[in-house]
């Protein structure tokens, strides 16, 4: 008779069942209110945005039920902010509304035309500063928090705007800025003004840290209005800098490290003020696992225990006391809306039911192998994990490749890991030359050689869980999605037959059209990439999968959502033409009512179908 304890890899059975991946909620934002008393988050269901509060000791409540609450700027976030009685929140078309937070209806207080992000609230409650764009311009504004008065324009002339904040006395702003062709972690200004007026209005704007090459992020006025903090790159690392506003000094509080990410999207915070201004709350970055740490003004630093959890987001400090907020997660525990005071954690919402033990999920850690040049690649690895199961030889390997590029896969909750990993499959983040959280010259090592630098190290990582007896050299895929998607195609041009097969979620495939056709936050991006046009056009051409699609022969599945702006429909249509007239064995879905990833329950529920059909029939049974 045959071992039960012994099943083919891929094919073990899974608790994380596609409609399970599909029933989960997204966590995307936490706040205090003002008086410290009442949480309120944004969580995402089937794709609606919705705000929910809990006020100590109560049941949480939906504070929208109508509509969906989602900025789209750039990518999203920054969606809402809190004062004592009330809610301000940008609303799917594009307008700021006000929501009480005991009773009432959202009223809109800015007019229908563009989009809105990061509203934020005057100390008195009074005005409302933001950040507009009609597509094409961006501003800096600010509205009345009742609606009554036009809005006006506080600044005006740079490329793009982010995260603006009130000082305590609300007589001055700061935030940030800058142009193309930089994104927001090449090379910002912070900027301060001073107001006067009703409504206030800039009578002097100075630039305070920052450049075209020096990175600032996260502006931030300590309770007592004393400080001006921030997070600077100036060289390898970050440095969380406070500046002293009578005495211009600038005292260095945490340096050496990775604390700002990427930021792809408004409203990111990792740092906050303790209610006293005598101390900073901070994320820190080691490696992709994260720890939360405070420091004094001296520069003394300690390590809160919070316990089973390895990554943090969106930390917030409550104004009366040392309470903090964020979104929390490891790999073997879905995000949660957590508090920690008094050296107690507290879970206030949870994104999923969390009916799977952790030792039945898989465990990732670090793993590292040598590029051609001798750089130290970095990855997560993501073992084969089922309680009683075992296979024989060599598991298959997904690959998977992030999107970004600029960007990290940390130690957090990562559900497509666990949901192959529980099935028998070898799971491997790369985080290639060009992802964050490694230093800025691991960062910048992709510039002008996106395409190459990314296949090579895909590539190599499964080379070395090869090498290492962790996958079967005859069944390893590559997965990605966009800027991931892109690598995936690359890879399959450059090294045909490596992979068994290649999953392409919303890649670019065209480096020409997507510089004319993207989304205005990334129409210079590939200037930094690839290299500016026309001068670069034969690097585009000789990088674009489009071009060379002729070489692929592996089997391929591409998805696309049908109103996705970042990358358009027409990217994945040109290559698929290709495969169809080759006879190249593939699978194409286009997803109706999805954009650049999947947002709608049936939708994810879908695709991980029609995953595991691919792979059954090209990876396990071919």
């Amino acid at each position: 008779m045959s071992d039960p304890s012994k099943l083919p890899y891929g094919l073990w059975p899974s608790p994380l069942t596609p409609d399970r991946m599909a029933a989960s909620i997204r966590l995307t934002d936490v706040l205090w209110d003002r008086t410290g008393q009442t949480l309120i988050w944004r969580e995402e269901r089937s794709g609606r945005g919705v705000l929910v509060t809990r006020t100590l000791d109560e049941a949480p409540r939906d504070l929208t039920d109508s509509g969906s609450v989602r900025a789209r700027l750039a990518y999203g976030g920054g969606e809402f902010t809190a004062g004592r009685e009330a809610v301000i929140f940008v609303g799917e078309n594009g307008r700021l509304y006000r929501l009480p937070l005991a009773h009432g209806l959202p009223r809109p207080i800015t007019p229908p035309f563009g989009n809105a992000a990061s509203p934020a609230l005057s100390p008195d409650e009074r005005w409302v500063i933001y950040v507009h764009s009609d597509g094409q311009t961006d501003v800096l504004a600010l509205v009345d928090a009742e609606g009554r008065l036009w809005p006006q324009k506080v600044a005006e002339g740079a490329d793009f705007y982010m995260q603006p904040v009130w000082h305590p006395d609300g007589t001055r702003i700061a935030w940030i800025e800058w142009d193309h062709p930089n994104m927001p972690w090449d090379g910002t200004r912070l900027r301060l003004a001073r107001l006067e007026g009703s409504p206030p209005r800039p009578v002097s704007i100075e630039t305070i840290a920052g450049d075209d090459r020096t990175p600032v992020f996260q502006p931030a006025f300590s309770p007592d209005g004393r400080f001006l903090s921030y997070i600077l790159t100036e060289g390898e690392w970050d440095a969380l800098v406070a500046l002293d506003l009578e005495t211009g000094a600038r005292r260095i509080l945490v340096e050496g490290t990775t604390l700002a990410p990427p930021a792809w999207v408004h409203g990111l915070r990792v740092y906050g003020w303790s209610p006293r201004g005598d101390r900073v709350f901070y994320r820190r970055n080691e490696n992709a696992f994260a720890s939360l740490e405070v420091v004094n003004l001296k520069g003394e630093i300690a390590r809160l225990d919070l316990g089973p959890y390895t990554w943090f987001e969106q930390l917030t400090v409550a104004p009366d006391r040392e309470a903090l907020a964020m979104i929390a997660a490891s790999p073997v525990i879905p995000p949660r809306i957590v508090s920690y005071e008094d050296g107690r954690l507290q879970v206030h919402r949870f994104s999923s039911a969390e009916r799977i033990p952790p030792d039945h999920l898989s465990i990732p850690r670090p793993i590292q192998w040598t590029a051609s040049d001798g750089t130290a690649v970095h990855g997560l690895y993501y073992p084969p994990t089922a309680p009683g199961i075992e296979g024989s030889g060599l598991p298959p390997a997904i690959i998977s490749v992030h999107g970004g590029p600029t960007s990290q896969r940390v130690a957090t909750y990562n559900a497509d890991a666990q949901f192959f990993a529980t099935r028998g499959f070898a799971y491997l983040e790369v985080n290639y030359r060009g992802s964050t959280g490694y230093g800025r010259s691991y960062r910048e090592a992709l510039n002008g050689r996106w395409g190459l630098l990314d296949v090579e190290d895909a590539v190599g990582g499964a080379q070395a869980l090869v090498e290492r007896g962790l996958a079967d050299p005859q069944r390893l895929v590559i997965m990605g999605g966009s800027a991931g998607g892109y690598t995936v195609l690359n890879a399959l041009i450059r090294y045909p037959g490596f992979f068994r097969a290649g999953i392409c979620l919303y890649g670019v495939t065209n480096l020409f059209t997507l510089a004319a056709e993207t989304h205005k936050f990334e129409a210079r991006y590939l200037d930094i990439l690839v290299g500016p046009l026309p001068e670069a056009a034969a690097r585009y051409r000789e990088w674009s999968p489009i071009f060379h699609a002729d070489r692929i022969q592996d089997p391929i599945a591409i998805f696309q959502g049908a109103e996705d702006r970042v990358v358009p429909p027409n990217q994945a249509e040109a290559i698929v033409e290709v495969l169809r007239r080759r006879g190249v064995p593939h699978v194409y879905r286009i997803y109706a009512g999805e954009g650049h990833g999947w947002r709608r329950a049936e939708t994810v529920a879908a695709f991980y179908e029609e995953v595991l059909a691919f792979l059954r029939q090209y990876v396990l049974f071919a």
